[in-house]
């Protein structure tokens, strides 16, 4: 009996499944498709290595905006034990339908909107999250799933190569802001390599990034991160001001910043992720 990898490999090429489908990308879905093999394979490969992992074996996998399935048939080929897509773009379906003949009852099929779908259900096996994000919703679907952290293993998404700075950006840089300061208190993040537009179908005006996000070991509580966002929205709407400015209608908080040895004069881009989390734990 052939293995589930070389069922996969069996399919038809990704292009060749696009054209029968008749599979153009759509901009208002912010859909930009990687048809080539090797591409997918590095992801999840360079992903499961920072991971010391040999597979996805024991483990539940979702993939968010599969399209034509080869960031699919990638993950397929590591062996996870439950495999769940998210696919609004009905047209995708019947190619993960495709897939799902060769894989039986390893793969799940949802079409519908992942910034609706609850993610975090509590079950035993390690959950993984893998997606070459369209670019619409990368934002929003990550601040979603930083809330729910504990409930993953990893996250290995793609975004935007700006966007990715933004999350990378370390304090006293423009692009540092409040998906900064989420990111880097709730996780380790690794980028583990860059994507020329070249890569993709249509070819976007832009370079990606491919992530790796993994929880760190003590995580923030709900109640500390609602506190956050709305500290970290406040500063950041002006970010040219200081904070004695920006932060100024937050109770108590000249001492609060008095107490921690931070000056009023700072601007947000001068407090540390940390800095940050301090003031929200006093408010």
């Amino acid at each position: 009996m052939s293995s589930l990898a070389e069922k996969i490999d069996s399919l038809p090429s990704l292009r060749t499944t696009v054209d029968a489908h008749g599979l153009l990308a759509q901009k208002s879905l912010g859909q930009n498709f990687l048809l080539n093999r090797n591409i997918t394979d590095k992801i999840v490969s360079c992903s499961l290595s920072a991971q010391n992992l040999q597979n996805f074996q024991g483990s539940h996998v979702y993939e968010v905006g599969p399209g034509p399935g080869g960031l699919t048939r990638s993950v397929l080929c590591k062996e996870p034990d439950k495999l769940t897509v998210i696919e609004m773009d009905p047209r995708c379906i019947s190619i993960m339908e495709e897939l799902q003949s060769k894989s039986g009852n390893i793969m799940e099929i949802i079409n519908g909107d992942a910034l609706q779908y609850d993610f975090s259900t509590s079950e035993n096996s390690p959950k993984h999250i893998i997606s070459n994000l369209p670019y619409n919703i990368s934002v929003p679907l990550l601040s979603k799933w930083l809330q729910q952290i504990k409930s993953y293993q990893s996250l290995t998404l793609m975004f935007q190569k700006e966007v990715a700075d933004r999350i990378l950006a370390p304090i006293r840089c423009k692009d540092y802001g409040r998906i900064s300061i989420l990111a880097q208190l709730q996780c380790n993040i690794i980028r583990l390599f860059d994507l020329n537009p070249e890569c993709f179908v249509p070819a976007p005006k832009i370079w990606s990034s491919v992530l790796l996000f993994q929880p760190k070991e003590k995580v923030l509580f709900p109640e500390i991160i609602s506190k956050l966002e709305k500290l970290t929205a406040l500063a950041f709407s002006q970010r040219r001001k200081m904070i004695r400015q920006s932060l100024k209608n937050i109770p108590n908080f000249e001492a609060i910043c008095a107490e921690l040895g931070i000056s009023l004069t700072s601007r947000p881009e001068e407090l540390s992720p940390e800095q940050f989390l301090e003031i929200a734990v006093r408010i």
